[in-house]
């Protein structure tokens, strides 16, 4: 493809991925769909759980941008292949969130497209830094969201357990990718990148949570 027609895919893509249109891998929604399996939720439960679910969309939102950043400047195959891979692996993490948040009766940030920009921009800068810095990349951001989730998990409300579930199944998937990218050959960041990448992380997340 030209590098106008990469543009333009691009382009289509994220508009796909922010207006909620973009399809995953079709793999099953993680609460039984047969049968619902939380307790009535108070005011408060709800509220937190609507909260934990719109940081965690908009952080599916943020993961679309920087696989496609990452990719569209990847010159190996392979790896792009894998980044590619990954990124439609997490688009399941997108439509789960979504309808759950629905399911909830709550509203996705307002701010998805300024993550997804952002995103996509330092995917890029990192995936210009070469695949072992790519991957690198790829690995401590799925290391901190396994961290991340695993917070949300312990602050949400036990009777919630359909949000458990899928906070537990991307929270698997999570470790597998991170896993999966250093086995590929990443090279460990050094910490002051990851501390630049927790504060960047702290930032979307207090401003997703309101906005």
């Amino acid at each position: 493809m030209s590098i106008l027609n990469n543009i333009v895919n691009e382009l289509d893509i994220a508009l796909r991925t922010l207006s909620n249109k973009k399809s995953g891998t079709d793999r099953q929604y993680p609460p039984d769909p047969k049968e619902k399996n939380s307790e009535e939720l108070s005011n408060k439960e709800k509220s937190l759980s609507i909260q934990m679910m719109r940081i965690n969309h908009a952080g599916e939102v943020a993961a679309q941008a920087l696989y496609r950043g990452q990719a569209f400047v990847c010159k190996d195959p392979k790896i792009k292949e894998h980044l590619i891979q990954a990124g439609e692996e997490e688009t399941d993490h997108l439509i789960w969130c979504k309808k759950r948040l629905d399911e909830l009766g709550g509203q996705s940030s307002i701010l998805n497209p300024l993550w997804y920009g952002g995103s996509f921009a330092i995917g890029s800068i990192f995936g210009l830094l070469g695949e072992k810095t790519s991957l690198g990349f790829v690995e401590e951001t799925e290391k901190q969201v396994v961290i991340h989730l695993q917070k949300h998990l312990d602050k949400i409300s036990s009777k919630d357990k359909e949000t458990i579930e899928i906070l537990k199944t991307m929270r698997e998937d999570e470790d597998l990718h991170a896993g999966q990218a250093n086995e590929s050959g990443a090279e460990e960041l050094k910490s002051p990148t990851k501390k630049i990448m927790e504060t960047t992380a702290k930032i979307m997340t207090s401003s997703s949570a309101y906005i």
